[in-house]
């Protein structure tokens, strides 16, 4: 089953508490969730599909340690034997202004919300893409 977005935009949550895009802090020393889909988005735009970075994520939050392409194939199997969360509710759209951008292929780049491309996209010059908000974080 493929969980992946097309030409879409995933914008950012209506209530997301920041107006310009921010890179995401640490805490107590290490990585959020956020934190790790940022830099794997940032240093790779349109690399990744959506399935790629939620299980990348999981994985980088895991013991550290050695693993054989075997096992992360087992592991991946098993990650998405499950009902896994779209990247709508990912905190980069809900509380940190990033705009996620897939491309034809489903591979998805950071979009700051301050960005022409983005408010042209949000706006419906889009080129057909399909805009689709975050997750709210609060409900309405």
């Amino acid at each position: 089953m493929d969980l992946n977005y097309y030409r879409t935009l995933i914008a950012v949550a209506d209530d997301c508490p920041v107006s310009a895009s921010v890179v995401p802090p640490e805490r107590g020393g290490r990585l959020t969730v956020a934190g790790v889909q940022h830099r794997m988005l940032d240093g790779d735009p349109h690399v990744l599909t959506q399935e790629d970075v939620l299980f990348e994520t999981w994985l980088r939050r895991q013991e550290p340690g050695e693993r054989s392409a075997n096992e992360v194939a087992r592991l991946r199997d098993a990650f998405f034997s499950k009902p896994q969360a779209c990247l709508r509710a990912s905190p980069l759209p809900k509380k940190y202004g990033w705009g996620l951008l897939f491309d034809a292929e489903g591979r998805v780049a950071l979009c700051p919300m301050e960005s022409d491309a983005y408010r042209r996209i949000v706006e419906g010059d889009g080129d057909g893409v399909t805009v689709l908000k975050a997750m709210r974080s609060r409900r309405a």
